[in-house]
């Protein structure tokens, strides 16, 4: 099992993650509670924002102090050099000419400091991030439609690609845990096109990435080259070892109409053919580096145990499964807005969970966790019966899960109501997770290739379209 610390940073209101949640003051107790059940490996931020405040000058005081006390621990961790819209003020935004070189920089730097580290990403989620930051226009610069997409992605896979290539030459010991969303759309008949669309786009940044052949007919590919992407997709491929999947109930959308569907998927696929749907596409080993749910503790708890079972049941198909990350350990923040707002706003999806006061609770949940971390099995795992309003959320997942013997969840447990404040969902491709489930709704958008505007509860968003 894998920790994980959730640590977007929002530039618009200069703070992240780590600072709303407090971690960036109770690192070295969260890492004790982390490390106290039994885990010995996590994703980890280098929060590029705080390390190089001024160009060129690299403040590494927290970062070594994090990083030694995990060493100190044993815990290897994956560390992130790109989350999301985490990068310095100075930098601008994801659009300007400065990223590439200022990023390259850093990736450089990170290996020369740290030449002992095991493993690393190189950017969580691109295609998320040029989707809301491109497309979107949910985060700065905020692009809209297609010309913002492929502006974003040429600007910033090449650069993610390049970092790769050299972090291999710098840390030949080190491995390259690409990460991102893991989706596989369903439909009805009135859907297929939408859903044919989404289910080859998901795969894109990722094939130019490890250099798997992309085939110029593909509806996603056309898209791109029809709004100028041809630099995009003659980029040179970077270097990856392990194909990092992040999966999220939320994110398997079922098709019903052109460009009309819903999250709430009534009959999704196993979690463990989209692990090997994964694995037999790269060639490469998996680890399901992100999974969370937006519930009360033993909700949480029993999805745990549904993911672990979902990479056992991988494993015996002949993947290699090189990890299990729940994401995150401690309670995120803000996700319910998206991050467009940043008021303190507790998502509970954590391992442990936080009050008001951000002080940090044990529960099934971090139990459940504990005899996962210890080696247990699914079935040793408990099987808590979802509560409302996860029941309704997941009903299409019930079935595979027919087989377990359900308990009742602990009378007396406490912890935040994931009814409260729960996000509204934007058509698919939205972030995904990262620490922060959203609610489940039907929305209706436009058809994808025209990249039309879809119309979420209480904002406006674009489909992805490509």
């Amino acid at each position: 099992m894998l920790g994980a610390f959730e640590s977007t940073y929002q530039p618009a209101f200069d703070v992240d993650v780590v600072e709303t949640t407090q971690h960036d003051r109770r690192w070295r107790s969260d890492l004790d509670l982390l490390a106290s059940l039994g885990v010995r490996g996590l994703r980890y931020p280098l929060r590029w924002h705080r390390i190089e405040p001024e160009p060129g000058r690299y403040d590494w005081t927290h970062t070594d102090a994090v990083l030694h006390h995990q060493r100190d621990l044993g815990l290897a961790p994956i560390v992130d050099l790109l989350h999301h819209t985490s990068y310095p003020a100075w930098i601008g935004d994801l659009s300007s000419p400065a990223f590439g070189p200022a990023f390259l920089r850093f990736a450089e730097a990170v290996a020369d400091r740290y030449p002992w580290l095991p493993a690393y990403t190189v950017c969580n989620e691109p295609f998320t991030t040029v989707l809301m930051c491109g497309e979107l226009g949910l985060w700065a610069p905020h692009r809209t439609g297609l010309d913002g997409f492929v502006e974003l992605a040429t600007n910033i896979l090449p650069v993610v690609a390049e970092a790769s290539r050299r972090l291999e030459r710098a840390l030949p010991q080190a491995r390259h845990v690409h990460v991102e969303a893991a989706e596989r759309h369903t439909w009805e008949a009135a859907g297929r096109a939408t859903a044919e669309l989404y289910n080859d786009r998901r795969f894109l940044f990722t094939d130019l990435l490890t250099g798997t052949a992309v085939d110029p007919g593909r509806p996603s590919v056309e898209l791109v080259a029809s709004h100028g992407g041809e630099a995009l997709l003659e980029m040179a491929p970077g270097h990856v070892d392990v194909i990092g999947i992040d999966y999220y109930a939320h994110n398997q959308w079922h098709w019903t109409g052109d460009g009309k569907g819903t999250n709430v998927a009534p009959a999704p696929p196993p979690l463990s053919d989209l692990i090997v749907e994964y694995a037999h596409r790269y060639d490469r080993p998996c680890s399901l580096t992100e999974t969370n749910l937006r519930g009360f503790p033993s909700d949480r708890a029993s999805w745990l145990r549904y993911a672990v079972e979902q990479c056992e049941l991988a494993a015996d198909r002949g993947v290699e499964i090189e990890g299990c990350c729940w994401f995150p350990t401690i309670d995120s923040a803000d996700w319910a807005s998206q991050l467009v707002s940043s008021e303190g706003a507790i998502d509970p999806v954590g391992v442990f969970w936080l009050d008001e006061h951000f002080d940090r609770h044990r529960s099934s949940m971090s139990r459940a966790f504990a005899l996962a971390a210890g080696g247990a099995t699914a079935r040793q795992l408990p099987a808590y019966r979802f509560r409302p309003p996860v029941t309704d959320w997941i009903a299409g997942w019930m079935p595979h899960m027919a087989h377990w013997d359900w308990i009742d969840p602990p009378a007396d447990e406490h912890g935040p109501n994931p009814d409260a404040r729960a996000p509204d969902v934007a058509p698919p491709g939205l972030p995904d997770g990262a620490g922060g489930s959203r609610s489940s709704r039907t929305v209706s958008v436009a058809p994808p290739a025209s990249g039309g505007a879809a119309a979420p509860r209480s904002a406006a968003a674009r489909p992805a379209s490509g």
